[in-house]
């Protein structure tokens, strides 16, 4: 791919995200509920804890390829969510940084342009069939953000992010690149890019967002 700027994709310190215990934390499928029920009037100062990205406990591979990124864009009641699991985090213009690889259709994106700040989310297990949610359809011509169960809240900056997450990533806009078949040297990765063009007409973005603020769960 033509691109001059590299980002790596790593492990971060630790094997695996701490499992969470105590109030308002999710430690099972049984527990779910009830931690739901003690997030929701708290506000984002007592779930959260600042923490400095090269801090973040967590393994990136199974954070993005198996828990899933919940990408939001947007303010107060104008926002937009979206499943991704296809990204990473590194290190570009000497800053930390996230990539995220999206279709062009995807209706945050148009958010992510006009706003140029988003959340990346992260959250534990029993939380996945809400997590899939924003995958299912559109919010352009559909009522997604309305069949969730997820508490929104806003970062101190004022960006959307949930509650419930157990780590939350805000970004600022740096870049967003258009990929061409071309620059593809795994058939694999041609065709992908080739019938996503088919359906939308137009190739994948490449997102990059410097990373402006980091929180993982009290």
């Amino acid at each position: 791919m033509k691109h001059s700027l590299i980002v790596l994709m790593g492990l971060l310190a630790g094997c695996n995200t701490p499992a969470p215990k105590g109030e308002g934390k999710v430690a099972n499928e049984q527990g779910t509920s009830q931690a739901m029920e003690n997030v929701k009037e708290k506000t984002f100062d007592e779930l959260f804890t600042p923490v400095a990205p090269r801090d973040i406990v967590g393994n990136v591979f199974r954070l993005v390829g198996e828990d899933y990124t919940v990408i939001t864009s947007g303010t107060g009641e104008d926002y937009n969510s979206m499943t991704a699991s296809y990204g990473g985090w590194g290190i570009l213009f000497n800053e930390p940084s996230t990539w995220c690889f999206l279709r062009a259709n995807r209706y945050t994106l148009e958010y992510i342009r006009r706003e140029k700040r988003y959340t990346m989310t992260y959250f534990d297990e029993p939380y996945r069939d809400q997590v899939m949610l924003f995958g299912t359809s559109s919010g352009r011509d559909s009522d997604k953000m309305k069949k969730h169960t997820l508490s929104a809240v806003k970062t101190p900056a004022g960006s959307v992010a949930y509650k419930e997450a157990k780590l939350i990533i805000e970004c600022e806009l740096t870049e967003i690149t258009t990929v061409q078949p071309a620059d593809y040297y795994s058939e694999e990765g041609r065709s992908f890019v080739v019938k996503a063009h088919e359906e939308v007409k137009e190739y994948h973005k490449l997102v990059f967002g410097k990373i402006t603020g980091a929180w993982v769960r009290k």
